[in-house]
């Protein structure tokens, strides 16, 4: 979940009272949150560079509050302190509207945007009165979206512009790299696109946005009626527009893949920041010219209406309460409710700011969360229901202590690894390999998921080898393949590996391990029913020391002594024999 940090002392003075750490600590608690961590820049740059390190630093107490993913109202000091008053009942929620003004800025959609990023929105907040600390929330906010909602631009990218400084209409184009060429936010002289791709890729922050658009054919760009570049997403704004403190207008555009997604966060933006404009909760439309002509106001601010039961709820809450009580609750929860005249439905109001409510549930949850969690007593069910262990992991543990018995020791690797760990480094093509590729890997180290549970416990060993020999380890796990045939285009399938790495190959350890384990899984030796070993050849084993198994009539994995080239692949230098089976058939 996403946590936001806020002064102790700016939310107290907001909230117009102050609070011991556990009382605030309760507060959250009441209110579906949970306080994570109280901390200072300075404390926290010497538990990072180590005490001393932190001259300067600030000491001022900050609260880093653990926010639902689904809430991106709370995700700045504004949001928050207006759930916070509005739960304490300190004031009512407020009303958001949009005005049409005399002279609206008009924001043109080309159609060459189709091939990249589809779709904008936009609004304005008119005479806005920033300080440098709800500037900083101001900025603050449009990250936490961007991680969050946003996917980290992916889905939508936003930018704010400083209105006094450009002239509308504006244009939202889409043009070749080399025919873009402005100062980007930070910059004292002028990039092409082609030029800030080079520029951002050694950059920390922005480097991680540049594959969103790198390889399309054209660049996503907004320019004003005078050809000034606003910004280019969902890399960076342009220096030009740039808002501060002191800026009194702001222009927010949206550019995204997801329209419906573009909506939430500019809904999100306008209603937590209006509170700091001349008529607060008022925001300024803008029309957006889509590239059938057709023309869209924004920000749309929704309210609609829900009707739930409220004995439903109470049923469902597991706490016996009246209608009136519930719309108290829920009232608390900035969602204004009303009982209707039957005395049982209650007409719940859902607000702009609640685009998690999608569903009767939704609101279940805040009643609950509002009664107190801590409140609902626990009862039996009325229904008695027995566990059962799933039966893959029900075999898995007990082929577990059975390995473990037989002197092998578990270990437990990662489900992803680089491509030459399942390919290069085992002796094959990694075209020749059904793995499921990661599209956008943080390191090499992380580029597929596994379709073996060798590498892994191979990497154990190495990081392992002053241990006295034999080394004897084994996993039971899942491996990762390409599927076309289910709906997310894989599947798992839980394996056993065991390694036996000592002087000597020792292929009898191994193989004795594999009797053993037909043994308990009561398949005999031999037959229809039963299992045998079939010369096979695999680059990953020695010639002639590698033997497919075959039980059930069909292969169920492979045993044999490892290639040399693939044990100095791993950095080992002695020899080694591994077994590698499928338990799914066994079940």
């Amino acid at each position: 979940m996403p946590t936001i940090s806020v002064k102790r002392d700016d939310l107290f003075e907001a909230l117009g009272r102050i609070y011991t750490d556990d009382e605030f600590d309760e507060l959250c608690f009441q209110y579906g949150l949970e306080l994570d961590e109280i901390t200072s820049e300075k404390e926290q740059m010497e538990k990072e560079k180590g005490v001393g390190k932190a001259k300067g630093a600030s000491e001022v107490i900050e609260y880093k509050i653990e926010i639902p993913a689904n809430r991106y109202d709370l995700l700045c000091l504004e949001g928050l302190v207006q759930g916070l008053l509005v739960f304490l009942e300190k004031q009512r929620a407020p009303r958001f509207k949009s005005i049409k003004p005399h002279q609206i800025q008009r924001l043109n959609i080309h159609p060459s945007t189709e091939q990249v990023r589809p779709h904008a929105v936009a609004a304005v907040l008119r005479n806005i009165n920033l300080t440098e600390r709800s500037y900083l929330s101001f900025i603050d906010l449009q990250d936490k979206l961007h991680q969050n909602i946003c996917r980290k631009r992916s889905l939508v990218a936003i930018g704010t512009h400083d209105l006094d400084t450009i002239e509308g209409p504006f244009s939202y184009e889409a043009l070749p790299p080399a025919d873009i060429k402005f100062k980007p936010l930070g910059q004292t002289k002028e990039y092409t696109a082609v030029e800030l791709m080079q520029l951002y890729s050694g950059e920390s922050h922005l480097k991680q946005y540049l594959p969103i658009i790198r390889d399309k054919p054209v660049y996503p760009v907004i320019y004003d009626k005078n050809r000034v570049v606003l910004s280019m997403p969902p890399i960076i704004n342009g220096e030009h527009s740039k808002i501060s403190s002191k800026t009194r207008n702001i222009f927010i555009e949206c550019t995204a893949t997801d329209l419906t997604k573009a909506k939430i966060v500019l809904d999100t933006i306008v209603t937590m920041f209006s509170v700091y404009c001349d008529e607060p909760f008022t925001v300024e439309a803008a029309e957006v010219v889509q590239p059938d002509g057709s023309v869209v106001v924004y920000p749309e601010l929704p309210y609609r209406k829900e009707t739930v039961s409220a004995e439903l709820i109470s049923k469902q809450v597991g706490a016996k309460l009246t209608a009136d009580t519930m719309a108290r609750l829920l009232t608390k929860m900035c969602l204004e409710s009303e009982v209707l005249t039957d005395g049982d439905n209650l007409s719940v109001e859902i607000p702009p700011t609640r685009s998690d409510v999608l569903h009767p549930c939704d609101i279940m949850e805040d009643v609950a969360i509002a009664y107190g969690f801590d409140n609902i007593k626990k009862t039996v069910p009325n229904t008695n229901t027995i566990a059962e262990q799933f039966p893959l992991n029900k075999l898995s543990d007990l082929l577990r202590r059975e390995i473990a018995s037989c002197g092998f020791t578990e270990v437990l690797t990662f489900a992803l690894c680089s491509r030459s760990d399942v390919s290069d480094k085992l002796g094959k093509d990694i075209k020749d390999i059904k793995a499921v590729h990661i599209s956008n890997p943080k390191t090499a180290e992380f580029q597929v998921a596994r379709t073996t549970l060798l590498p892994g416990v191979l990497k154990t060993i190495y990081y392992n080898k002053r241990m006295p020999l034999p080394l004897k380890l084994f996993e039971v796990s899942d491996v990762i393949y390409q599927d076309p045939s289910k709906d997310v285009g894989s599947r798992n399938e839980r394996r056993i590996c065991a390694v036996n790495y000592n002087k000597s190959s020792d292929f009898e350890i191994i193989h004795g391990l594999l009797d053993r384990l037909m043994q308990v899984l009561e398949v005999p030796l031999g037959g229809a029913d039963g299992y045998c070993i079939k010369a096979k050849d695999d680059p990953t084993f020695f010639p002639g020391r590698c033997a497919q198994i075959i039980a059930h009539d069909q292969v169920i994995g492979q045993l044999g002594v490892l290639h040399p080239n693939v044990i100095s692949q791993f950095d080992l230098n002695m020899p080694c024999s591994a077994l590698e089976i499928t338990i799914e058939p066994f079940l």
